[in-house]
């Protein structure tokens, strides 16, 4: 039975996390901050509560079973068919190991404050709906957990940056899912523009997709073992719908504004990214200053031709524009040549850049093999991973940013100093979002 709640919290896809081998009020409310007072020892496995395991949480689960330096201790979803399994395939794995051939020690709940309240657990891996992410990370730090989240880090701006300072506070690793900052080509690409070997960047092209709407679904039963009202959590209260709450790519809640922003935060995680940090231009206090949406939205699976439509366009302090258009993946303009990136692939012209090495005195970002390693190490080490939280919140303030200059219709002039839009409340509404009572956020 699920616990009554406190709820106070201030390649594809798949084929990543499948390779890469709030508040509960009677119990998580009176949990002290823990500070990591766990700490495993360099040569123990460290253990891990995965909140989430439908499509993203699935490969998330493979991947930690295939992991030899980490042990899952829990699995949390508030759909009972989906985290029985997913315990069932942990305990299997795990059985395969003893005398037996069985082991019965992996927890599966309804609510992610049974994980979080859990001493022995050091860290945490979130993959659910975006409308719950900084309810369930600001809630881990809080208790001592490292956190690995998902992205799109936020369903805000704001909230983004309260996870930030939870990390923070709470010195909590935290790693966003922005895998792409672990594979070479995007890396080396990155590296190659800041070390001037295109000359003076102009424009970078970013094709990625768009908003989210606000969306109506006729009201249906809920099937059986789903906690509705856990799955819509802090959103509105609406009817279920299976197709409200898919996780279908095509359809589903990532379409709807009230739990996602849309394909722009989507794949913005992961291509906006990757443009910002190409210009260097991806942390606290960075960003664009003006954001100028076309005259029409587009349509969510859409990736409009900059050179014969019109398109939203970014200004950064810098003079380089991002627009948002054009073929999926990263395409950098400079004054003496281009740079395309996507998965699997790395071009230039002319096509010597490409190929070309770094030298002692050229540019060298972070190294990542692995998304997942990368994670695990830092916690070892303390070091900030290649996706800290402060470079996520950053990706998703230009990912929400597009949103509000496509949903308003209006030019949006952005201060990333003090993140505040200038002298439009009405566009300043959509920094944050109201809760459904009584969940919240809470450092």
């Amino acid at each position: 039975m699920p616990r009554s709640p406190v709820r106070s919290a201030h390649l594809t896809r798949r084929q990543f996390v499948r390779g890469a081998a709030a508040l509960a009020a009677s119990g998580f409310a009176a949990l002290p901050s823990l500070a990591h007072a766990r700490r495993a020892a360099a040569n123990e496995r460290l253990t891990i509560g995965l909140v989430g395991v439908g499509n993203m949480g699935s490969g998330h689960l493979d991947a930690l079973l295939g992991n030899p330096d980490v042990q899952l201790l829990a699995v949390c979803d508030v759909d009972a068919v989906k985290r029985d399994a997913a315990r069932r395939k942990a305990e299997e794995h795990y059985g395969g190991a003893t005398r037996s051939g069985e082991y019965r020690a992996v927890e599966a709940t309804n609510a992610f404050e049974d994980v979080l309240a859990r001493d022995d657990i050091d860290a945490v891996l979130i993959a659910v709906p975006d409308h719950w992410h900084a309810i369930i990370a600001i809630a881990a730090c809080r208790a001592g957990k490292d956190v690995y989240c998902e992205k799109p880090l936020s369903l805000t701006i704001r909230q983004a940056w309260e996870m930030v300072a939870a990390a923070r506070r709470y010195n909590s690793v935290f790693q966003v899912g922005s895998q792409q900052r672990s594979e070479d080509n995007f890396r080396h690409a990155c590296e190659l523009v800041r070390s001037g070997r295109i000359g003076a960047l102009r424009e970078v092209r970013v094709g990625i997709g768009g908003p989210s709407r606000d969306k109506q679904f006729a009201e249906q039963p809920p099937r059986p073992g789903l906690d509705w009202d856990r799955w819509l959590g802090p959103a509105p209260w609406q009817p279920y719908n299976a197709d409200r709450c898919s996780g279908d790519y095509n359809g589903g809640w990532r379409h709807v504004r009230d739990y996602s922003g849309g394909m722009t935060t989507d794949w913005g995680a992961h291509h906006y990214d990757i443009a910002q940090w190409g210009m260097g231009m991806d942390g606290s206090g960075c960003g664009p200053i003006e954001i100028v949406p076309p005259p029409e939205m587009p349509d969510i699976r859409k990736n409009p031709d900059p050179d014969k439509e019109p398109v939203l366009r970014f200004t950064y302090p810098t003079g380089v524009t991002m627009v948002h258009g054009g073929a999926n993946g990263v395409k950098f303009i400079g004054s003496d040549g281009v740079i395309e990136v996507n998965r699997g692939y790395l071009k230039s012209w002319p096509d010597a850049i490409a190929k070309s090495r770094l030298g002692p005195d050229d540019v060298h970002l972070y190294r990542s093999r692995s998304h997942h390693q990368d994670w695990i190490e830092c916690i070892r080490t303390r070091r900030r991973p290649v996706a800290d939280v402060e470079i996520g919140a950053s990706t998703i303030t230009t990912c929400h940013l597009a949103n509000i200059a496509f949903w308003t219709g209006r030019t949006i002039r952005w201060d990333p100093q003090r993140r505040e839009i200038i002298d439009d409340a009405a566009a300043a509404r959509w920094l944050d979002r109201p809760m459904r009572a009584p969940w919240r956020l809470h450092l």
